[in-house]
């Protein structure tokens, strides 16, 4: 691809209409994992390209265990993306966390049982480092931004994902909560996993819409409920992102950028050519 994407964003098609974003074009792109959830749109802002990807399609028509997330990935390291900022939904596990407020978590816990979580497979074995799920130094400059913006942020705490689509239960909830998990959501994972595997930073505006179905004095979350809470913090999403885009320090200093260096343990030849051909995007440099 002849584009050169310096940042990524995943979320809601609500995003592609910004004040100040330029130079937009759509795009297609196929992958030898399957077409991405929707056409990426591409536009400068600030004087940084950047790419916009619906993660549930247009429309919101892919439930969170159907999302491509492999295509949607791949698509974006294809167009040279260095950094992905991901808008998440999620409901509340902790008191102090409200609806309304943004969290930057720095931890998942992966709950989720039916998606692929990596790109390797088929004769090539990978075992990639995620101790630290998200970038710290991409997660402290959205912090910033987000800050600057005049959102209610917290820093730092566990993100659980679920299978979904249906929400928790009572006891599921209070279960996550004993665990000590802060936010509950269906599609970070496999998400930053699949980041880390493609040497892209990672973070999360994880947008508070409702306290699970805990909170005694709060009515249980409802489809209604997240997208009032939605609607309401898109505005501060969108200067968010203006706000990072402008002040992104260009240059890499986390280790993302070579998270498979040292994680790859197949030996070259005994790595069947079409696998080898199917992920050369990815590891191309190091065999």
């Amino acid at each position: 691809m002849t584009e050169q994407v310096i940042m990524a964003i995943i979320g809601g098609s609500g995003l592609y209409e910004m004040p100040g974003l330029k130079d937009i074009r759509e795009i297609n792109i196929n992958t030898p994992f399957g077409r991405t959830s929707a056409p990426i749109m591409i536009g400068s802002l600030e004087g940084t390209r950047i790419a916009f990807l619906a993660r549930h399609g247009i429309g919101h028509h892919i439930m969170p265990s159907d999302v491509p997330y492999q295509a949607n990935i791949y698509a974006l390291k294809s167009l040279g993306t260095q950094r992905i900022v991901t808008i998440n939904a999620c409901g509340s596990l902790k008191e102090e966390l409200e609806p309304g407020h943004i969290v930057i978590p720095d931890q998942i816990y992966d709950n989720t049982h039916k998606r692929q979580r990596t790109f390797f497979g088929n004769g090539f074995v990978a075992h990639v480092g995620v101790a630290d799920p998200f970038c710290g130094d991409l997660s402290g400059q959205l912090e910033s931004a987000v800050r600057e913006a005049g959102g209610m942020v917290h820093r730092g705490g566990s993100f659980i994902t679920i299978e979904g689509p249906r929400f928790s239960t009572k006891a599921e909830s209070e279960t996550y909560r004993s665990w000590g998990m802060s936010v509950v959501g269906m599609t970070a994972s496999p998400e930053a996993f699949l980041a880390r595997e493609a040497e892209i930073c990672y973070a999360t505006m994880a947008h508070v819409t409702d306290y699970d179905v805990w909170h005694v004095s709060e009515a249980p979350v409802t489809v209604e409920m997240v997208i009032q809470t939605l609607v309401k913090n898109t505005k501060l999403a969108q200067e968010s992102v203006h706000i990072l885009a402008k002040k992104l320090r260009q240059a890499r200093t986390c280790e993302c950028a070579h998270a498979l260096a040292t994680a790859m343990i197949t030996h070259k030849d005994a790595i069947p050519p079409e696998t080898l051909q199917k992920l050369d995007l990815l590891v191309g440099k190091y065999l």
